[in-house]
């Protein structure tokens, strides 16, 4: 895991069918893609041993096909597959579909996170007891 951040950019809706971004930023502990279905197009029958999936659609619309059903999820909309469950997806609408599927095994630990009431300070605190900064000017 490097040190530094990383960046990249989604080009919404892409061309290309898979982006591997955990791969393209780094990312070590939890597996990110997007995935752009054209119509028609469907991806395999699988399943996960330990892996839970999270899949955002961000453009179109997204028919997730399980074992007792289908769901259709629209832009905007978020589905949670546990590991075990038979899952495919699959693009029955007219325009394409782009999801970013998010993916991990290990046990979230929670918050771990300090926070800083301005840049000079050295050490951070639990956030809650840091207020949250004043909104900036609009425009």
């Amino acid at each position: 895991m490097s040190d530094e951040p990383s960046y990249s950019t989604l080009d919404l809706p892409a061309t290309e069918r898979f982006k591997w971004l955990a791969k393209e930023l780094g990312v070590t502990t939890f597996g990110l893609t997007v995935m752009n279905l054209r119509p028609g197009q469907r991806g395999r029958i699988h399943r996960h041993r330990r892996q839970e999936e999270v899949h955002i659609v961000m453009v179109g619309e997204l028919t997730l096909a399980l074992k007792g059903g289908e769901h259709v999820l629209s832009k905007g909309d978020v589905a949670r597959v546990p590991p075990h469950a038979r899952r495919q997806l699959i693009n029955r609408g007219p325009e394409t579909c782009s999801l970013i599927a998010l993916g991990g095994s290990a046990r979230h630990s929670g918050r771990d996170a300090e926070a800083f009431p301005d840049w000079k300070e050295r050490y951070g605190l639990p956030p809650a007891e840091v207020p949250t900064p004043d909104d900036l000017p609009a425009g």
